[in-house]
Parts: C-alpha cells; sequence; structure tokens
C-alpha cells in the first residue's frame, strides 16, 4: 500500500490550521474578557489602549487574532519541522559512512514510515558492502589458492623437463623415472583446472541439468560395482543397503555420479582403518536419503564446519599425494543444491557420514 506522505502532509496542514484558528479566536475572546477585569488600570490596559486609539479596537483585535494564530500553528507544525531536520542530519551522517546510525522519529509521524524505509535501505546498502567486501576477500583468497596449488605442480614438471632437456640423468631408467614424474604433476595440473573451471561454472550457474527419471539405487550398485578395484587395492569391503522398494529421482544422472564418486574416494582414502564402506539408501517423507559411511579417522569438529569450502583441506599432505583439487566437495555440494537437496557431514567415534537428501519422485 502507497504511503501518501503529501495528501497527509496537507490533511494534517490543514487540521492544524483550524485547530490553530479555534484556538486563537478563544483565546482573544479570553485575552480582551480578562484584560478588561485584571489590567484596568494597569500599564498592560494603557498599552493596549494605546495600539488601539492608533490602529483602532477591530483591527487591534484582528492583529492580535491573526498572531496568537500564527503562534498555535508554528507549535503545531514545529515537531513536523523538527522530525525533518532530524531526518535531514541522519541522512548527512549516514552519508559520511556510519552505515550503523538509524534515523529515528516518533512512530506516529508522517515520517514514521519515510525514515523506516530509508532506514531498510541503510541496511541494504549495508549488507551490499559487506557482501561486496566478502566477494574481493574470496575471489583474493581464490587467487591465492589457485595460483599455489598450481605452482607447486608446475615447479616439479618444469624442475624434471629441466632434468631432461639437459641430458642431467644417468640412464634411461632414470629418465623414464623422471618423465613419469612429469606425467603425475601433469595430471594433477589437468585435474586441479577442470575442477577449478566446473567449480566456476557452478558458482555462475552455467552448468545446465539434463534431468531424467533415474534410479538412484540402481546408480549406487553400479558405482559400488565401479569403485570395486580401489576397494579391493584398500583392503575394504564395500556394500549397499536399501529398502526393497524403488527409489527414483529426476536429475542429471553424469553431475550426480560426479557427488557420489567424490564421497566414495574420500570413504576410501580416509576410511583404510576402518576397511569397510557403507552406503545406505531409504525414502522418507518425499526425500531419497543416501548416507555414505566410512570408519576410520575421525574429522575434528573444528573441520567439520568448513569441509565443503573450496581449497578446504583436513589433510593435505594425503590430498597432495592423493591428487586431489581441494574442490570435489565444494563441487559436490553445489550439483546437490542445484538439484534442490541438500548435502552434510557428521564424524564422531571414528564414524564419518556424508548425507545427501535429495526430492524423490511418488
Amino acid at each position: 500500500m502507497k504511503d501518501r506522505i503529501a495528501l497527509r502532509m496537507v490533511w494534517r496542514t490543514l487540521m492544524h490550521l483550524a485547530i490553530s484558528i479555534i484556538l486563537g479566536v478563544i483565546s482573544m475572546i479570553f485575552l480582551v474578557a480578562g484584560s478588561e477585569i485584571l489590567t484596568r488600570g494597569s500599564s498592560l490596559r494603557r498599552l493596549i489602549l494605546r495600539f488601539a486609539n492608533i490602529l483602532g479596537i477591530q483591527e487591534t483585535t484582528y492583529v492580535g487574532g491573526i498572531l496568537l494564530i500564527l503562534a498555535f500553528f508554528c507549535f503545531f507544525q514545529w515537531r513536523s519541522y523538527r522530525n525533518l531536520e532530524q531526518i535531514g542530519h541522519s541522512v548527512r551522517y549516514i552519508s559520511e559512512g556510519h552505515f550503523d546510525d538509524v534515523i529515528r522519529v516518533a512512530p506516529r509521524s508522517i515520517f514514521g514510515n519515510l525514515a523506516k524505509d530509508m532506514n531498510v535501505l541503510v541496511e541494504r546498502l549495508k549488507n551490499s558492502l559487506d557482501d561486496e567486501r566478502r566477494a574481493e576477500q574470496t575471489k583474493n583468497e581464490l587467487i591465492t589458492n589457485v595460483s599455489h596449488d598450481l605452482r607447486t605442480p608446475l615447479t616439479s614438471v618444469l624442475g624434471y623437463l629441466g632434468l631432461v632437456e639437459q641430458d642431467r640423468y644417468r640412464d634411461e631408467v632414470e629418465l623414464r623415472h623422471y618423465v613419469q614424474i612429469a606425467y603425475e604433476k601433469s595430471q594433477r595440473l589437468h585435474v586441479l583446472i577442470n575442477d577449478l573451471f566446473e567449480y566456476t561454472r557452478m558458482r555462475h550457474d552455467a552448468i545446465p541439468l539434463q534431468q531424467v527419471t533415474m534410479s538412484l539405487k540402481e546408480m549406487l550398485g553400479q558405482l559400488l560395482v565401479q569403485f570395486l578395484p580401489e576397494l579391493q587395492q584398500a583392503e575394504m569391503e564395500g556394500k549397499l543397503y536399501g529398502d526393497d522398494k524403488e527409489v527414483t529421482i529426476s536429475g542429471d544422472p553424469g553431475k550426480l555420479v560426479r557427488v557420489f564418486e567424490n564421497l566414495l574416494s574420500n570413504a576410501i582414502a580416509y576410511g583404510k582403518e576402518g576397511r569397510r564402506l557403507e552406503i545406505r539408501l531409504r525414502k522418507a517423507a518425499g526425500w531419497a536419503l543416501v548416507e555414505v559411511t566410512n570408519y576410520g579417522e575421525t574429522i575434528s569438529a573444528a573441520d567439520l564446519p568448513h569441509l565443503f569450502d573450496r581449497f578446504y583441506r583436513v589433510d593435505k599432505s594425503r590430498t597432495e599425494k592423493s591428487g586431489g583439487s581441494g574442490l570435489g566437495l565444494a563441487i559436490a555440494k553445489g550439483i546437490v543444491e542445484k538439484h534442490g537437496g541438500e548435502i552434510s557431514v557428521t564424524s564422531e567415534s571414528s564414524v564419518t557420514t556424508f548425507r545427501v537428501k535429495l526430492p524423490a519422485l511418488d
């Protein structure tokens, strides 16, 4: 609903004028009548009579009435003028960068809604500036992290290729060893650049979803078979537990496979001590719930809130060795949220569980 300040100001001004006229006339009547009684023989009576002789009795009454009306009118209008002055001072103070200041006027003032709207505007401006600062800080951190992560493998690639180019190797075995290291580091660069590109596209919502109806149980079973060599190498056992009934969702199979591939890779990398990996699937209240659990090293409570931040690593040495980019969980979170779902993690008593919640089809 529109706040008709102009109409309210005109109405209030006319009301104040009418009240001032009434009070001015009444006050003038009491003043004239009272002066006959209270000021008889006094200097005030002689002063009034002198003005009356100069201007005339009727004219003196008119002038006195007009002055009283103006006095009452200014008195009633003073609150509005004071509120306007207060708003002006507050706006100038805020314009100097004091965004924590609040414009305060009487709630019943005609400018109350105006002050409230201006306070909302200032609050939104402050939030926008804070978001801009955070975005700038995030960009700087991203550049720093990317530079560091690119520089480390690139330095190794250049170093070993430099040894090969300068013929600083003893025999062909050592040559192949240097080339193999350079190749592995190049592969890590390839993974990092691809992850960074996909993460950037995900943040800017530039990745379209090719949604199809799919069986989540079937997809997870296929993934478990796909990871069988890695499980055997880690001497782990993987099992899928689910309801007998089918759990179907609408989603992009390629993107969701990436999510669960990342979760399974992490579970294998960090759950070797527990010797087993468990996937649980169920449907509840219109949601498909997937839990990926490994039994191994517990993630500290300090690390849990940051686990889905880009470039955040719980164990840097193990991540570097495994070739991780530090973007996998951040990308997984973006994919799940793009599907209208949620992803979370808990870790306690050597049990770490990632939970994925996706809208299920009836």
